[in-house]
C-alpha cells in the first residue's frame, strides 16, 4: 500500500508538474501577447505623440508666417500713406514757396498792412499745418554746403574767405518730411 500510495502520489506529482507546466507556459503566452499588445500601443502612443507634435510645430510655423505677413502688411500700409501723404506735402511746396515770395514783396512795397497781415497769417496757418505732419525746413544760408540736403545752383565768388564752401543764398527753400529730405535746398556756394 505504501507502494501504491507512492505510485498515486508520483502520478499526482507528474500529472500536477505537467499541469503546471501547461500554465506556465500558457501563462507565458498570455504574458508575451500582453507584451505585444503594450509594444502596440506604445508604438499608437509615440506615433500620436509625434503626429501631435509635428501638428503643433505646423500651427507654430503657421502662426509665424501670419505674424510675419501682418507685420509686413502693416508696413507697407504705412509705408504707402506716409507716401501719399509726401506726394500731397511736396504738391504743396510751390504754395509755400509764392507766399514767401507775396511776403516779401509786400514788405518791400510797404502799402498796404492788411495784404501782409492776410498773407502772413495764411502762411503761418498752411506752414503750422504742415509742421504738425512733420514738415520742416532745410536751413542753409550760411552753413558749410552739404550735400545731404542741398542742390548747388552755382558757384559765386565768396566775398570773404570764411564763406568758401558756405551757402551765400537760398534760391529755392528745402524741405524734409519725417527725417527724409522732401527737396532739396537750392543753394548758391561760395566758391
Amino acid at each position: 500500500m505504501a507502494e501504491k500510495k507512492k505510485k498515486d502520489t508520483a502520478e499526482v506529482t507528474d500529472n500536477n508538474v505537467t499541469g503546471l507546466e501547461s500554465e506556465v507556459e500558457a501563462l507565458k503566452e498570455k504574458v508575451g501577447a500582453a507584451e505585444k499588445k503594450v509594444e502596440e500601443a506604445e508604438k499608437k502612443a509615440e506615433d500620436a505623440l509625434a503626429k501631435e507634435t509635428e501638428r503643433k510645430n505646423d500651427y507654430l510655423r503657421l502662426m509665424a508666417e501670419f505674424d510675419t505677413f501682418r507685420r509686413r502688411t502693416a508696413a507697407e500700409k504705412l509705408e504707402l500713406v506716409s507716401s501719399a501723404a509726401a506726394d500731397t506735402i511736396k504738391g504743396l511746396l510751390p504754395i509755400l514757396d509764392d507766399c514767401e515770395i507775396a511776403l516779401s514783396q509786400l514788405e518791400k512795397s510797404g502799402d498796404n498792412e492788411a495784404a501782409k497781415e492776410g498773407t502772413l497769417l495764411i502762411f503761418n496757418k498752411l506752414m503750422g499745418y504742415l509742421k504738425g505732419k512733420g514738415l520742416e525746413r532745410i536751413e542753409a544760408k550760411g552753413l558749410d554746403f552739404d550735400t545731404e540736403f542741398h542742390e548747388a545752383v552755382t558757384l559765386f565768388p565768396a566775398p570773404s574767405e570764411e564763406l568758401k564752401g558756405k551757402v551765400i543764398d537760398v534760391v529755392q527753400a528745402g524741405y524734409t518730411l519725417g527725417g527724409k529730405v522732401l527737396r532739396y535746398a537750392k543753394v548758391i556756394v561760395g566758391a
